[in-house]
């Protein structure tokens, strides 16, 4: 079995535990081998904890949850200095917090305040941990998946666009339609008959990743799809120059983050369907988990009802490829 041969068999076993809902399996896998992180939006229920969890059971991997709440402190996500005292000597030792696991589950991050959603900016940015001056590195397998609420917005506090902005994808999980319930609901009785009795599953060595991401950097991508990825960007900082009505939604585009998101995404994809090349349909399949995050809609859109995935829908239908 090859390299993209076992992350496809990570997709199939998970797609049998996580029912109707195979958008969001293929975005974590491709957020795991981009080596980025995923902020996912969705109501309770709807199995955003289930789809990290049950992909740490795939993988080699340490599962690490974080429930965010109003009171949580900024070492309780790093760790910190604890004091030891052996043999009439102390000293101080560093002792690891929840970040220093693969796959983190950040759930309901927007119920913290800045601070302690702070305590995550270099994480996952620079994939390092300092404290009390001295740097720790994280593990070569990282993931951060934050999941928040859209609907219950009392006692949060809403991500800042720097934090958004370090978010490799964001990932929208509705209700499933009525097949796929009924599925769910035979999934969970029978997961409740087998009980501790099931055999867990055979996990795959994080070398497949790190062979997965070694193969998707060598993905080709052409000078004129890299215009179109430029293009796709231009228009959301340069509104005015595609139409009256984008120019009134958009009130900030995105970064250059999401270029280099829309890059790593497309090559990811493109590999996962079994090319060594990115085409326009690679980018169009994409486009909206990667910047529905970086666009700040300005008071008409909002007044409008306009959402951020209808501006990139127009945005992506006057850009033309080169």
């Amino acid at each position: 079995m090859n390299t993209r041969e076992s992350i496809l068999q990570i997709k199939a076993q998970m797609a049998q535990s996580i029912i109707g809902q195979e958008t969001v399996i293929e975005q974590l896998i491709i957020a795991l081998l981009c080596n980025g992180n995923v902020l996912m939006e969705g109501l309770p229920g709807l199995a955003k904890t289930r789809a990290i969890k049950t992909l740490s059971t795939q993988l080699e991997s340490e599962f690490q949850r974080i429930q965010f709440t109003p009171d949580l402190l900024p070492s309780d996500v790093t760790g910190a200095e604890v004091y030891y005292s052996e043999g009439g000597k102390g000293e101080f030792k560093f002792q690891p917090g929840p970040i220093f696991g693969n796959l983190i589950l950040a759930d309901e991050i927007n119920r913290a305040p800045a601070k302690v959603q702070a305590a995550l900016l270099e994480a996952m940015e620079e994939r390092q941990v300092t404290v009390a001056g001295t740097t720790h590195r994280l593990p070569d397998l990282f993931m951060v998946l934050a999941t928040q609420n859209p609907i219950e917005q009392e006692g949060t506090y809403p991500l800042p666009e720097a934090q958004m902005d370090r978010f490799l994808i964001h990932v929208t999980i509705t209700h499933p339609d009525d097949a796929a319930e009924l599925e769910i609901i035979r999934l969970v009785r029978g997961e409740s008959k087998a009980g501790a009795a099931a055999a867990p599953p055979e996990r795959m060595p994080q070398q497949v990743i790190i062979d997965a991401r070694a193969q998707i950097d060598s993905v080709e991508v052409s000078e004129a799809v890299e215009f179109y990825i430029v293009s796709l960007i231009a228009a959301t900082r340069r509104p005015d120059g595609y139409g009256e009505d984008l120019k009134r939604w958009i009130l900030v585009g995105a970064s250059p983050r999401g270029s280099i998101a829309l890059d790593k995404v497309s090559r990811a994809h493109a590999w996962l369907q079994g090319r060594a090349y990115v085409t326009p349909e690679d980018i169009r399949a994409v486009v909206h988990q990667c910047l529905r995050h970086r666009i700040i809609l300005s008071y008409e859109a909002n007044a409008e009802g306009i959402t951020t995935d209808q501006v990139i829908d127009e945005i992506v239908k006057l850009v033309a490829v080169a």
